[in-house]
């Protein structure tokens, strides 16, 4: 519905702009918003801004990544330490595992090896490996931790 909102908002406004389908989006939010005050469902309303924030957390991470690598190639002297973890999952269901494991393989310096047969385990090859306990950690409390707020 939010979305036939900002597509309203844009066609009336008659403006094929990003930046005002964006605000169409906001407008449309804030008018479901006040409609379903009384709903006890508000699971819309507090998992957009959480999408939106993994999205800008996962392009933050996407950025350092890149920069880190860029750096390490454009130097005469290599400074990753590979490595590979074996990174215990709190994602259960088959689409958990699936954004999991595509968002850590999207960003640059690892890459999913293999999961394990009971789905409880991800092998992650890490090219900057300094220790294995604070990838897992971060990792953890980072994109999974949010992706998990998302989607349970």
């Amino acid at each position: 519905m939010n979305l036939l909102l900002a597509f309203i908002w844009v066609a009336l406004t008659g403006a094929l702009y990003y930046s005002n389908f964006l605000f169409g989006f906001l407008i449309g939010f804030a008018i479901l918003w006040v409609m379903n005050r009384a709903e006890e469902d508000q699971r819309y309303f507090t998992r957009v801004p959480k999408t939106i924030y993994l999205i800008f957390y996962f392009l933050y991470e996407m950025i350092k990544a890149n920069i880190q690598v860029a750096y390490d190639v454009i130097t005469p002297k290599y400074f990753f330490k590979p490595g590979i973890v074996k990174y215990p999952m709190s994602a259960r269901t088959d689409l958990e595992i699936n954004l999991l494991s595509t968002a850590i393989s999207l960003t640059p310096g690892t890459l999913i090896l293999d999961i394990s047969e009971d789905k409880k385990t991800l092998y992650i090859h890490v090219m900057y490996l300094k220790d294995k306990r604070s990838f897992i950690k971060q990792t953890k409390n980072g994109i999974e931790r949010r992706l998990l707020e998302i989607l349970r």
